[in-house]
């Protein structure tokens, strides 16, 4: 369904969301590839390895949702600040030992030590190679990421963003890119405005921030072309939204020298539709991934066609 709606290529992460996602993972999730829709095996789907670094930034959280007796659990805020803090100097810690873990590895004389995976794959963070995905939603928690990746001179974009253009300022000063949550969704706070999810995209473009658009779900990324059409509808420049979800995130990730535009010596993904590709009732008519004429054949469609053509009643 997602290739049915003229999606060629995503980005994978683990522990980042989703509609079954609740919070409370680990702080490093683990590292997000970019793939092709298509393929028989990872190999023939892979377009990079490894893209970013996934982090769920913690937060101070003094409710919580207890599922074994579905009901709020509440704290004190000196005991969720306390955890809060454990968890940032976790993460802490992890970078330090990877410096130290790149020393001894690159030091001739260092005694004979076990070799740790973990801290080699968190390498290319510390040496500035390979980007954090950090999720935030909070103004507050957005600021912090932040302060702490700019300390430890990271490479930082922002997923989710609920409450990005309250800090968007400090965003477009820092050049923190930001991969957005859907706009067809309830504002963060009851007492936001309703349309505060559709708006934040305009304030964003207007402030020089730079942001692609996700669904941060398998279920529903056939709707992104209408995530960015209902911002388009609250004040985004049209081409800003087409971007949003084309060039920007292929720059954001770093292979925009692959994917995002069409031209010469680029992976060959393309869609080809009977309208604006932004609009809900367009369809896609082919899809080529990788220059191949990829089907675009899926099971709601079957299931459409089946009961379209049920037998009449007699």
């Amino acid at each position: 369904m997602t290739r049915a709606a003229g999606i060629t290529e995503v980005i994978v992460t683990p522990g980042i969301g989703g509609f079954d996602f609740f919070g409370g993972g680990t702080v490093i999730g683990g590292q997000a590839s970019a793939i092709h829709l298509s393929g028989w095996v990872i190999d023939e789907m892979l377009i990079k390895k490894s893209i970013a670094m996934v982090i769920n930034w913690p937060t101070i959280e003094t409710r919580s949702f207890d599922f074994q007796t579905f009901s709020f659990k509440e704290k004190p805020y000196t005991e969720a600040k306390q955890e809060y803090e454990k968890k940032v100097n976790e993460l802490a810690d992890w970078l330090e030992r990877v410096k130290h873990y790149a020393q001894v590895m690159q030091s001739p004389a260092a005694p004979r030590f076990d070799r740790d995976v973990k801290l080699e794959a968190l390498g290319p963070v510390v040496r500035g190679d390979l980007p954090v995905l950090v999720r935030a939603a909070r103004a507050r928690d957005i600021r912090n990421a932040v302060e702490f990746c700019d300390q430890h001179s990271l490479k930082m974009i922002l997923a989710g963003g609920a409450e990005a253009y309250k800090v968007k300022d400090l965003l477009r000063s820092k050049r923190v890119p930001v991969v957005l949550g859907p706009t067809l969704r309830l504002p963060e706070e009851e007492d936001d405005a309703y349309d505060r999810p559709m708006t934040q995209p305009a304030e964003l473009a207007a402030a020089g921030v730079k942001f692609a658009f996700a669904s941060f779900d398998n279920s529903f990324a056939r709707r992104l072309g209408q995530q960015a059409a209902n911002a388009v509808a609250y004040g985004l420049p049209y081409e800003e939204a087409l971007k949003a979800v084309t060039l920007y995130p292929a720059q954001i990730f770093g292979i925009s020298d692959q994917v995002g535009t069409i031209e010469p010596g680029k992976i060959a993904n393309l869609v080809v539709t009977n309208g604006d590709p932004l609009e809900l009732t367009t369809d896609v008519r082919y899809l080529f991934i990788k220059g191949q004429l990829t089907s675009t054949d899926n099971r709601h469609k079957q299931l459409y066609e089946k009961y379209l053509n049920r037998p009449k009643a007699q």
